[in-house]
């Protein structure tokens, strides 16, 4: 499977990627939700998975265009946060996430959500 994680902390990230990867996905890393739109079109993810507060652009704001565009509205996205709100979590629903996942997490979690999605 072809997964697109976006998430501005290198560590988190490359970790989260890292073990993805040793699960047998393929990932593409992203460092905003302005490049993880960019790399959308070029990979055509299966799922798609990004922090909520990034700088410019949130996960939030990025899963709303992801879901405006007809040609990747039915690709599952997993929003990560530290500081879930309830506000902050139905807007993240009501934007077209499939699901929210509380940091701190472990990848196993992450991915045993991957696993229901897809």
């Amino acid at each position: 499977m072809n997964i697109l994680i976006a998430d501005d902390e290198l560590r988190l990230r490359k970790v989260v990627a890292m073990f993805l990867r040793k699960s047998g996905h393929d990932v593409t890393e992203a460092v905003s939700g302005e490049q993880a739109l960019e790399l959308l079109k070029e990979k055509k993810p299966d799922l798609i998975v990004l922090d909520v507060r990034m700088a410019n652009m949130s996960g939030i704001e990025a899963t709303e265009a992801i879901k405006r565009d007809t040609d990747f509205a039915d690709i599952p996205v997993i929003l990560l946060t530290a500081n879930v709100t309830s506000e902050e979590r139905e807007h993240g629903l009501r934007a077209g996430a499939a699901a929210y996942i509380t940091k701190p997490f472990s990848p196993k979690d992450l991915l045993e959500k991957i696993n229901e999605l897809v």
